[in-house]
């Protein structure tokens, strides 16, 4: 009995192992501070360039 229970523990831990790789997390994925700081300084140009951009076309019309 033993034996029998040891091999179908192993068996359903593998299964388990399985598909919890097919399924992937919905927990998102990490980012750095640093990473983050980069983001928003590229957020915060890309605002100031379209700012700048709408006002120039703006003043040609």
């Amino acid at each position: 009995m033993n034996r029998k229970k040891k091999i179908n523990e192993i068996l359903k831990k593998k299964l388990k192992k399985q598909n919890a790789k097919l399924h992937g997390s919905n927990k998102p994925r990490y980012i750095s501070k640093a990473e983050r700081a980069k983001m928003e300084a590229e957020e915060s140009d890309n605002q100031t360039n379209d700012a700048s951009s709408d006002s120039q076309d703006e003043l040609e019309q």
